[in-house]
């Protein structure tokens, strides 16, 4: 098959989130799998293009229609990790991408709507017929409906398939329906419950509501997540139309790469290791045993002490959603419980960054608590191998990416009970499971007693049993959370909204 994803983020070039990650997996997967798959992200002026191969320019100009004019584009095209990805460049007055970030401007709905009428002119004006066309989130989930006015009147242009993903359902796209008239749609008559007109506000299009309603199909990470955001607890207003549309909607759980997350050959670790028991070379002891090595060089690294206790890593984007006051409780928590505490995140909400820069500076000397609250890829991947336990205390979380490479690197996640967190860690002591299928600690209530309920156990497991911890360890690393059967279930998407 030809697969086009259209998406706002790429790992590693242009990442804020997990999306950049499963666009990159998934994809990787795909093209593995022998499947002709292309990539259209923006060219942003603050993208990391070093990890770009042979960038050049494809198509000097391409128009597309915004603000009643036509607009000149340049469209790039380069190679990351051998993916073939076309970047769009707008010449437009407002410079929607060179503003030195992804997201965050007062304009991103216009930024992102421009971008999904360039995506989709591009694709016809170069005659590119793809059978799927892939959308990520509100960013692009005009696309579907944009895709198919514009295609209408095209006798020559096979039609497309569209398949839409939702990452996140708190972030909707809402927007003014003047905001679709820029793009050449009519956007009042878009205001229908039907349609795109939002559930809270009559008056205002919900751009993810149009990708649920006008996608061929629609997925989002994970089963559990697929179920809340059905409920009016989790479906922030879209439930009703997720529930209509149950027939075209499943939740498929995200994968990991382990192309590049994998202890056994990750290029960040100052040695490596693997699950195996038994090595091969007995000269070369390739076990986890070496994980105690990395985390010996992580707190010299962090200037922490050394000194018999385990390590709670925590990696993650400080907003509300990723439970900020419990982040606060642990670090405190795991000190007074004889554990060590490593955070490693950055928040786009000022207060919130300003908050947590106190607290690094409160405890700047501590001999058991680091806070860096810029992203350093090489320390990530350190802090996975090093720390002992991983803490994952989400309000909610439609996957969850963190808790999947914690469990390849051996570190036992700490999870609350919720979305793809629920589908993917197993708690030792009350799942329904064998303990040879458990891998870590869930907790039900968002708040301190709730994550003290898991964390003691963990510490308890740890000093007191650590020949059930080594076995729990092993657990972690021998589940298989790669892209290879979620690609699949992608692929029996794809076929079957191809035959339709």
């Amino acid at each position: 098959m030809h697969i086009v994803h259209i998406a706002s983020e790429l790992a590693p070039i242009a990442k804020v989130g997990g999306l950049a990650d499963v666009l990159l997996g998934l994809n990787r997967e795909l093209s593995l799998k022998k499947h002709d798959v292309d990539i259209v992200i923006p060219k942003y002026d603050c993208m990391d293009s070093s990890d770009v191969r042979d960038l050049q320019i494809y198509q000097k100009e391409i128009l597309s229609y915004y603000d009643s004019e036509w607009h000149k584009n340049t469209i790039w095209i380069g190679w990351v990790e051998n993916l073939k990805v076309y970047f769009i460049e707008p010449h437009h007055p407002r410079h929607f991408f060179e503003r030195g970030c992804y997201y965050g401007c007062e304009d991103d709905i216009e930024r992102y709507l421009y971008f999904a009428r360039a995506a989709i002119d591009f694709l016809v004006q170069t005659h590119v017929h793809p059978q799927i066309i892939h959308l990520h989130d509100w960013q692009t989930a005009i696309i579907p409906l944009l895709y198919k006015n514009l295609v209408k009147d095209i006798d020559s242009h096979p039609i497309s398939r569209t398949v839409f993903t939702i990452h996140n359902l708190e972030y909707q796209g809402k927007c003014a329906p003047k905001d679709l008239d820029r793009i050449g749609l009519d956007g009042k008559s878009y205001l229908a419950p039907e349609k795109l007109q939002d559930p809270y506000q009559p008056d205002i299009i919900n751009l993810l509501k149009g990708g649920i309603v006008y996608s061929d199909y629609v997925t989002t990470v994970s089963k559990n997540y697929a179920w809340e955001i059905q409920t009016p607890e989790g479906g922030r207003g879209l439930d009703p139309i997720l529930k209509k549309y149950h027939n075209k909607f499943s939740g498929i759980l995200n994968g990991i790469d382990y192309g590049y997350w994998n202890p056994e050959t990750d290029r960040y670790l100052p040695t490596h290791f693997s699950p195996r028991e038994t090595p091969a070379d007995k000269n070369d002891r390739d076990t986890i045993d070496k994980k105690a090595f990395i985390k010996k060089i992580l707190r010299e690294r962090l200037m922490l002490a050394e000194t018999h206790r385990p390590i709670v890593g925590c990696i993650t984007r400080l907003v509300p959603q990723k439970g900020i006051d419990m982040i606060k409780h642990t670090l405190l928590h795991i000190v007074e419980k004889g554990g060590q505490f490593i955070l490693l995140g950055s928040s786009p909400i000022p207060s919130i960054s300003h908050e947590f820069h106190q607290l690094k500076h409160q405890f700047a000397d501590h001999p058991h608590i680091h806070i860096i609250l810029h992203h350093q890829e090489e320390l990530a991947h350190m802090i996975y191998a090093g720390s002992d336990m991983f803490i994952v205390p989400s309000l909610f979380e439609p996957c969850g990416l963190t808790q999947l490479i914690a469990m390849k690197y051996g570190t036992i996640p700490i999870v609350r009970k919720t979305g793809g967190l629920a589908d993917t860690v197993f708690d030792v002591d009350y799942s329904d499971k064998p303990f040879e299928k458990t891998n870590g600690f869930t907790f039900d209530y968002p708040d301190a007693r709730g994550v003290d309920s898991a964390l003691d156990r963990a510490i308890h497991y740890w000093y007191e049993n650590p020949e059930k911890w080594r076995k729990l360890m092993l657990n972690c690393m021998n589940y298989d959370f790669s892209w290879n059967k979620s690609a699949d279930l992608y692929l029996d998407i794809y076929k079957k909204v191809i035959e339709q």
